[in-house]
């Protein structure tokens, strides 16, 4: 399969507009640490601002903020093509989010600034102000009464939610209900039919968006691929549901592919914005008007080997097109590939192209999220993105209990207490294969003695995974106790709960001949107190007794105690759950109070 190529974040080219000596000095400050930054000059400062508006993604301006507002007012055109605009004190106290905060990135932006600058972020829109998610903020197209059905969100006003299927959309507040189950929605054509529904297919026992309940003639928020009616109290997201394939003879142009393929939307009544791809065979994947296409609609263009479209079951293969490229089907087969799909819009042609359209039922996301050794400064940024970015949270109570503080209204949650961590594992994936947005908690790095295993054991193929990395407790122990890691060292879990100790201890005695520096987790409890003096004993077979021993407990908490000792001085009673012991190899050393494992270096003069 050729894919586009992977997405990266490329840096937004900022303009720095500034009057003053402090003004250029702070300027300079955002110019050493963003190298895609650039103070913008000119004749006048008012022509300075107006050169970096039109030439830059985003302008950090140090002006006063009703001149930045005079200056700028003739300009603005559109919120989605503007630049984001940051207003910045002359004494860096305050970062302003003035414009585009939502669709320009302005209120991150003034995020940014202000972590360097040391200066608040002040932020007004209305959505990020109380922790809701805006509707243009969530990845997908929006239309129709955006501002107003926002609006009756924030207000606590009734929301229906009318959705052809369950997307993984962020938690919405209490007030944003779906809509009551009603009668199965009328079947889709045939897949050979040229005559869809009227209105467009609809999937059986999907909610009809087009006549969707209101809540007492309220507002309502459509979650659709087709083309619905608009009033002034709608508004409909776009999911990606939607795959075109595309066939086509060599040198195809690409106004005759975009129009094949917008007269067959149309006629079929679904919207391009929920396009999630085109896609079509390999061989066509340097086709210009394919690809000129996939451009202008903002969508990539997958391509597949033709033996994996050969092997889709399709109601109109052609001998003749597997003559020409190996596969009885390109269009209707690209459409299918690559989920659980239906065949809405058979295949279509004109001269030099054919389109097939397929709807891809979603799929559920399931973000598995290290929070860290327990310290909020060392929770990653990632990590609360994606606690903001779930409709379900699940985790073991105290984990949870860490967070509830990130949590958007309306997020569920699902907690429970120590060791029910497969109930735990499943209940995640069971939400997320439902559709949801989860995000499956645990302390540290969740692929470390935590939920990330048993989780990805019962996931399959139909739900997004998404790992994101903590600190573990064991970097953070490290940390505490001065350079213990410096070279080669070993993770050992000491609980025999799900381990035989048999298998624990010739591990413990593998590492211990090997000289790693060795890491214990779960060392001790109240029903396991001897497995830590037994694994000792085997580290000092093959150690100085004056090997320095490291215990870090509670580590980054409340609590936060850390105890050095030896081989031969270290006392398992100080040791329990909540702590770490780090076992230092024949090499580690203690230097100025700190435990220290040589790296080896030799440095030449």
């Amino acid at each position: 399969m050729n894919h586009p190529p992977a997405a990266t974040d490329q840096p937004a080219r900022i303009g720095l507009v500034a009057a003053t000596a402090a003004g250029r000095r702070h300027a300079r400050t955002l110019a050493d640490a963003w190298p895609h930054a650039r103070l913008v000059t000119a004749d006048t400062v008012a022509d300075a601002l107006r050169a970096a508006w039109t030439g830059y993604d985003a302008v950090v301006a140090f002006l006063a903020t009703g001149a930045v507002v005079r200056i700028l007012a003739p300009l603005l055109g559109d919120k989605r093509s503007d630049p984001a605009v940051v207003v910045v004190d002359e004494a860096a106290r305050h970062a302003v989010a003035l414009l585009g905060g939502h669709a320009g990135g302005g209120n991150e932006l003034a995020g940014r600034v202000g972590a360097l600058l040391d200066a608040r972020p002040v932020v007004t829109t209305a959505t990020d102000a109380v922790g809701l998610p805006g509707l243009d903020t969530l990845g997908w197209p929006v239309e129709g009464a955006v501002a107003a059905v926002g609006r009756a969100i924030l207000d606590g006003e009734p929301v229906t939610l009318v959705a052809d299927a369950t997307w993984p959309l962020p938690a919405l507040p209490d007030n944003v209900r779906p809509a009551p189950a009603g009668p199965p929605a009328p079947a889709p054509a045939p897949a050979g039919s040229s005559a869809p529904a009227p209105g467009g297919p609809v999937a059986p026992g999907r909610d009809d968006v087009r006549s969707g309940p209101t809540v007492d003639g309220g507002y309502r928020l459509l979650v659709t691929d087709r083309v619905v009616p608009l009033d002034d109290r709608t508004a409909v997201l776009r999911p990606p549901s939607l795959v075109a394939g595309v066939g086509s003879s060599r040198g195809v142009p690409a106004a005759e592919v975009r129009g094949l393929l917008d007269r067959v939307l149309a006629d079929a009544g679904l919207s391009p914005a929920s396009l999630r791809h085109l896609a079509s065979a390999d061989i066509k994947a340097d086709e210009a008007g394919i690809r000129a296409t996939a451009d202008a609609l903002g969508v990539p263009l997958v391509t597949h080997p033709a033996a994996e479209l050969a092997a889709v079951d399709v109601p109109h293969p052609s001998e003749v097109v597997r003559a020409a490229v190996g596969t009885p089907s390109v269009a209707e087969a690209a459409a299918l590939l690559g989920g659980d799909a239906d065949l809405l819009v058979p295949k279509t042609a004109t001269a030099m192209a054919t389109v097939a359209v397929a709807r891809h039922a979603p799929r559920g996301r399931l973000a598995i999220v290290g929070l860290g050794p327990g310290a909020a400064d060392l929770r990653t940024a990632r990590a609360v993105t994606e606690l903001r970015r779930a409709a379900v949270v699940v985790g073991l109570d105290q984990y949870v209990d860490q967070v509830r503080d990130l949590l958007r209204p309306g997020t569920r949650v699902l907690a429970s207490g120590l060791g029910a961590e497969e109930e735990r594992a499943r209940a995640a994936v069971a939400e997320a294969t439902a559709g949801h947005a989860v995000a499956l908690v645990g302390s540290g790095d969740a692929g470390v003695y935590a939920m990330a295993s048993p989780a990805l054991e019962y996931a399959d193929e139909r739900i997004d995974v998404l790992g994101v990395p903590g600190v573990t407790a064991a970097l953070a122990a490290g940390a505490l106790l001065g350079a213990p890691l410096g070279h080669d060292h070993a993770y050992l879990s000491l609980s025999d709960l799900h381990t035989p100790w048999e298998v624990i201890a010739r591990r413990v005695a593998a590492a211990a001949e090997g000289d790693f520096v060795a890491l214990l987790y779960n060392p001790r409890s109240r029903a396991r107190d001897w497995q830590l003096g037994a694994a000792l004993e085997v580290f000092a077979a093959h150690r100085p007794p004056d090997t320095p021993v490291g215990v870090v407990r509670n580590a980054s908490r409340a609590g936060e105690r850390v105890h050095l000792a030896t081989l031969a001085t270290l006392d398992p009673a100080v040791v329990d759950m909540y702590s770490v012991v780090v076992v230092g190899s024949s090499q580690t050393r203690i230097v100025a109070g700190r435990m220290v494992t040589p790296r080896g270096y030799r440095w030449r003069p």
